[in-house]
């Protein structure tokens, strides 16, 4: 069985379309310069309001990654 250490970064996503948009526009993002990424968990959830609609979405995020062998 292989011992796993993760180290945990926090992300903010934004998105006008949806939470889901948000989060997914975090991890894509943080994807293209961190390896290995295994988990994410939702700390915030916030938005915008005008004019009685919501017209942005916000979360706060943590996500883990598994280190390289010999690095951090």
């Amino acid at each position: 069985m292989n011992d796993h250490v993760y180290k945990v970064v926090e992300l903010v996503g934004s998105s006008e379309t949806s939470i889901e948009d948000a989060i997914q526009t975090a991890i894509t993002r943080a994807s293209q310069t961190l390896r290995n990424m295994r988990w994410f968990e939702v700390l915030q959830t916030r938005g915008h309001v005008e004019d009685g609609k919501v017209r942005h979405y916000q979360v706060v995020l943590k996500a883990g990654f598994t280190l390289d062998e010999g690095g951090s």
